[in-house]
């Protein structure tokens, strides 16, 4: 597959798709797997968030991780997604800055 980055659902499958990289798959570019359902009125916040990006690191490296939702965001009305997509890039950022530190 000529690709930069492959996107996979994630949370729904509880991260059942991520454990095929986990089980030796190797996939050359960036990986971006859902950090948070889509389909869900929920909003998680950016420690839950984090939580799943420190899982995902667990598998993956650092280099090819790229955080994302789940799918896309049609379902989900604005409000919805704007506090969504706040709270996943305060996560990214929180992360970014314990591995800058460890």
């Amino acid at each position: 597959m000529d690709a930069d980055v492959i996107t996979i659902e994630n949370s729904r499958s509880d991260e059942k798709l991520l454990s095929v990289f986990h089980e030796g798959v190797k996939y050359g570019a960036g990986i971006g797997p859902g950090v948070y359902d889509i389909h869900s009125p929920r909003i998680p916040s950016a420690e839950e968030i984090a939580e799943r990006i420190n899982k995902m690191l667990a598998v993956l490296d650092s280099k090819v991780l790229w955080v994302n939702p789940d799918c896309g965001l049609k379902t989900r009305k604005y409000s919805e997604v704007k506090s969504a997509l706040s709270n996943m890039v305060a996560a990214a950022k929180l992360v970014r800055s314990e591995l800058i530190k460890s």
